[in-house]
């Protein structure tokens, strides 16, 4: 992660601490909220803006150094064996998620079949297997970074493919219910593969953005959501039989 992403995610953490919203950014700076919103986006800051947005958080740009440093030891990624650990227990994996995306103690207690005793017993797994930092009172900092990945092919990921491909696509996708599955198909140069590929990881950091922001919200406000981006190299088994040669090309 270069230091200027580091820079402008420490600053979007401080100002939602400071419970400052990009509304509040645009009027101080008399700017539309879609142009703030562009600004933190693309991370490109002139150092007088970065200076006035530090100032309405009461920061300095020392401040959101030293910030930024000790948000540089937050995880990328996590063990082999902490994501075993993590699959082997089906409440520890849900808190886990629960919390990444910012639900707090009691609204996990209220909402699912955990009772207090056995929720400190999985925040403090989850603070030694290095997903979130306890805190007094049951509150948590959550130390897995913006570009946190499972490792690939790895326990979690396995756990997941094994199951979303049975529970997700269980679905109508009704638009107006909030659902919607678009199926394209054709023939893609590698260059153009490319570049689909990083249009799809800009709608990845998209959602991620969104998110974060809609985590301030009530609970009653929201809804658990996923979202499958994939792409590859690939025919439909049926179509494929009926090859007079098998397709032996390679990406």
């Amino acid at each position: 992660m270069s230091q200027t992403v580091q820079l402008v995610d420490t600053l979007k953490r401080i100002l939602r601490e400071r419970k400052i919203t990009y509304a509040d950014v645009a009027a101080k700076l008399d700017l539309s909220e879609a142009n703030v919103k562009r600004m933190f986006s693309k991370r490109h800051f002139t150092l007088n803006r970065l200076e006035e947005i530090c100032a309405m958080a009461g920061a300095d740009l020392g401040y959101l150094m030293a910030r930024m440093h000790e948000g540089s030891m937050i995880l990328d990624e996590l063990s082999e064996d902490a994501e075993r650990e993590l699959v082997s227990d089906v409440k520890l994996l849900l808190v886990a998620q629960l919390l990444v995306n910012r639900w707090e103690y009691e609204d996990v207690v209220n909402t699912y079949e955990i009772d207090e005793f056995e929720a400190t017993r999985l925040l403090a797994k989850l603070d030694r297997l290095g997903v979130i930092e306890l805190l007094p009172g049951n509150r948590v900092k959550t130390k897995l970074s913006r570009d946190f990945k499972w490792i690939p092919n790895g326990p979690v990921y396995k756990f997941f493919e094994k199951n979303v491909s049975r529970d997700f696509f269980n679905c109508k996708f009704n638009p107006k219910a909030g659902e919607l599955l678009v199926f394209v198909g054709g023939m893609l140069s590698r260059q153009s593969n490319m570049q689909m590929q990083n249009s799809m990881r800009r709608l990845a950091r998209e959602f991620d953005e969104l998110s974060k922001e809609d985590g301030k919200l009530p609970l009653e406000e929201t809804f658990g959501s996923g979202m499958v981006l994939a792409l590859r190299p690939w025919e439909l088994d049926i179509f494929a039989e009926l090859r007079r040669k098998p397709n032996t090309k390679k990406f």
